[in-house]
């Protein structure tokens, strides 16, 4: 009977792979973040500014048309390029790589129903140190919970 338990709790522990440079990150920093995305990226934009970070998605612009571009596509198709302008006092800037989330009823049954797969980075802007590398799998709560963990971690106390 205990060989039901032990396997999952082991299956769990390996979801999750993160690496953290404690101390370094200060509240209150102007912080960049992607646009859009599934829950996760969502999330972190949402929890950070609940513990006190700027956070922008910078300022989008148009730089061209594919057909401008030699080789990349026919002459007024339409698509055009973009890119995206990041405030110059940006502090911090966060990337979240994701995937669908999945409604997962038994697993995840008393921890927010969903099932986040995603990939997160911290860096600080301004001297190019990578402050967070995280790699996981959760329900989304015990995400939340770990974000949380990781972020308390981060900041200079």
């Amino acid at each position: 009977m205990k060989i039901y338990t032990i396997i999952p709790i082991l299956l769990l522990t390996a979801c999750n792979s993160m690496y953290i440079k404690p101390n370094t990150m200060e509240k209150g920093e102007l912080t960049f973040a992607d646009r859009g995305g599934y829950s996760m990226k969502r999330s972190i934009k949402e929890r950070m500014e609940e513990r006190g970070y700027t956070v922008r998605v910078g300022k989008m612009r148009t730089s061209g048309t594919l057909g401008e571009f030699e080789g990349l596509g026919a002459e007024g198709d339409g698509i055009s390029i973009r890119n995206i302008v990041i405030p110059a006092d940006t502090k911090y800037v966060v990337v979240v790589n994701e995937r669908r989330e999945w409604f997962m009823p038994f697993w995840c049954m008393f921890n927010g129903f969903w099932w986040w797969n995603f990939n997160v980075s911290i860096a600080d802007q301004k001297t190019g140190e990578e402050l967070l590398t995280w790699r996981g799998r959760a329900c989304a709560n015990s995400a939340l919970r770990m974000l949380d963990g990781a972020l308390d971690e981060l900041e200079k106390k």
